[in-house]
């Protein structure tokens, strides 16, 4: 072969290999995405529906300010949930296609497909678009059906499936809700039930509810929030009527058994009705919204709370906070306050740190107090003493951080209770700008503390077991000493006695642990000056702890508590209160720290 071809041919060749990287390679891959029925279809652009399907009216429905309303046959709320699950199903629909040369051979292909008599008929409204559709006759196995879209001249075969997402009847499109409030920013409550009037009305500066009617009372939000939530889900059960003039004494409705309006100020904004049962089914009753004039049936059940009396509106807890509590003053034995300081609470004026869990436990009975009797509604100074509410035995004051006109912080009284006599396991208990008289259970107000010592922070004192230097146990006259020598090394100090072995070495390090991180059980007494009526004598157990650097921790032991627990007094690094020690720290006091009778 000539050189000079051979050249030529090679780089031909190479020129060829470098157009099919450089160019043919950039080509877009063929698309593998399915054919949509509607190319460049939004669901979300969709303004208006119509749907006809045969041998049924037509069915329109509008899109406006973000809700689908049903504008024909009849005027209603639309279900928003079908006509989404619609239109998203036609954004994502990818049918089959004949195309226009094969339905040249057929030439009365509208009637073979159904079309000339579709059995339905979509019409939809986009943004800059309008589409009709026409579903014809399912094919011969009946999984599927022919589809064409108006303008274009092919014919579709979708899956039948597709027939589920477009219900024939207008009912089927309405929305089962009874009403919709979402949007309605009411701030009362008129409840009509069997003649009796329950008014209540939302505070807009707490958002509390209050009763205003039958009487002026705080109202139970949780119980007002419930019956509304309730309310709220009702659903028609059956579409009964649509008919204007249709007889709503028949219904039950004409003189409404239950009736339910919300309110902004003196403006109505929603009102229901409720009446009786079909004869046919109790837990059904008719319903309709005034100035509508559909009536449908929903359940009974979800309406009973708005039928109880209004007592059972009452809000029963004593102190409801709005916001955190951050002050709470006391006046019983003694007179203090419990303040909150950063991430602690101090007890003032005394001037003591506060047990944490002790004052969380504390708002958590407050906060849980509930009425159990309302005892009397309007009360005058006359009746108090009869309560021992002239002089109460202790006053609750509990106080939210805030700022007041200035800006400064202050505090604001979000309740104020005042306790009295007790009898039949109840005690009184009054709010301070309240007339009623109310009553709980006895043992719930045995429970908060009556005195600032109460609660102290229950931590006595923390160190290491291995800052011990030494222990010594002063019991009935005896005198024992124990040196540490090391982690598990201890011996006997001269003119002491007794065994010590690995085991006995061992637990004198726990229970120096122990006692390092000594914790009160609870607060028996706020001083010591009635030592024997907890069971304290002279020459009795006493356990000091000598650390390493000399400073001194000793531990009294006392008689039995009523709980089980002993009774013990620390110092110096407390004062000398008294206290029940936990039952572990006990059992190695009464193992390892106490002198055995047989010991000189």
């Amino acid at each position: 072969m000539n050189p000079k071809q051979t050249w030529f041919w090679v780089t031909l060749a190479a020129g060829l290999g470098a157009f099919i990287f450089l160019i043919e390679r950039r080509q877009p891959e063929p698309s593998h995405l399915p054919q949509l029925l509607l190319p460049g279809f939004q669901a979300t652009h969709v303004t208006s529906l119509q749907i006809q399907p045969a041998g049924h009216p037509l069915i329109r429905l509008q899109h406006t300010n973000d809700t689908w309303h049903i504008t024909d046959p009849i005027r209603y709320r639309a279900r928003p949930a079908v006509i989404e699950a619609l239109v998203e199903n036609l954004e994502r629909l990818a049918p089959a296609s004949l195309s226009p040369q094969e339905l040249k051979n057929l030439p009365q292909a509208d009637q073979d497909y159904g079309f000339s008599s579709p059995q339905l008929t979509l019409a939809l409204d986009c943004v800059g678009r309008s589409i009709r559709i026409l579903i014809g006759n399912q094919t011969a196995p009946g999984d599927q059906v022919f589809v064409q879209v108006i303008g274009d001249d092919r014919v579709f075969i979708v899956d039948a499936g597709f027939l589920r997402f477009i219900p024939r009847t207008v009912n089927e499109w309405r929305d089962l809700a009874l009403a919709d409030w979402r949007q309605l920013a009411f701030d009362r409550l008129l409840v009509t039930n069997s003649g009796k009037v329950l008014e209540l009305q939302l505070d807009p500066t707490n958002r509390l509810w209050r009763m205003i009617l039958p009487m002026e009372s705080r109202a139970d939000g949780g119980k007002v929030v419930s019956a509304l939530h309730q309310l709220g889900s009702l659903q028609a059960g059956r579409f009964v009527s649509d008919n204007p003039k249709a007889d709503l004494e028949a219904f039950g409705l004409q003189s409404p058994e239950l009736s339910v309006s919300l309110l902004r100020g003196t403006n109505c904004l929603l009102s229901l009705d409720f009446g009786r049962s079909p004869t046919n089914d109790t837990s059904q009753i008719f319903a309709r919204c005034q100035g509508r004039p559909s009536v449908v049936t929903v359940a009974r059940s979800p309406l009973e709370p708005w039928r109880d009396s209004h007592e059972s509106f009452r809000d029963r807890r004593l102190v409801t906070p709005t916001s955190p509590i951050d002050e709470i003053e006391v006046h019983a034995r003694d007179r203090f306050k419990l303040q909150r300081q950063g991430g602690r609470w101090k007890v003032l004026p005394q001037g003591f740190e506060a047990d944490t869990a002790w004052v969380t436990n504390l708002i958590g009975q407050l906060t849980g107090l509930e009425v159990v009797q309302f005892v009397k509604d309007v009360v005058t100074d006359q009746d108090l003493p009869a309560k021992g509410l002239a002089e109460p035995i202790s006053r609750f004051i509990v106080k939210t951080a805030g700022t007041n006109a200035s800006g400064l912080p202050t505090n604001t009284v979000l309740a104020q209770l005042d306790f009295g006599t007790n009898q039949d396991n109840l005690i009184y208990v009054r709010r301070a700008g309240e007339s009623p008289v109310y009553a709980v259970k006895l043992a719930d107000f045995q429970n908060l503390p009556d005195a600032s010592w109460q609660l102290r922070d229950r931590q006595i004192w923390t160190f290491s077991e291995n800052e011990v230097a030494r222990i010594k146990i002063q019991q009935a006259g005896k005198v024992r000493e124990l040196l540490r020598t090391g982690t598990g090394k201890w011996t006997f100090a001269p003119g002491s006695q007794g065994i010590m072995d690995e085991i006995t070495a061992s637990a004198l390090d726990e229970a120096c642990h122990r006692l390092g991180l000594l914790t009160a059980a609870a607060w028996a007494a706020g001083d010591t000056s009635k030592r024997d009526q907890f069971g304290f004598i002279t020459r009795g157990h006493t356990i000091t702890l000598t650390l390493t650097n000399g400073t001194e921790r000793r531990l009294e032991m006392g008689g039995m508590a009523a709980s089980g627990l002993p009774y013990a007094s620390a110092a110096p690094e407390q004062a000398p209160w008294i206290f029940e020690l936990s039952l572990g720290v006990y059992q190695f006091v009464l193992t390892y720290l106490t002198i055995p009778a047989n010991i000189p």
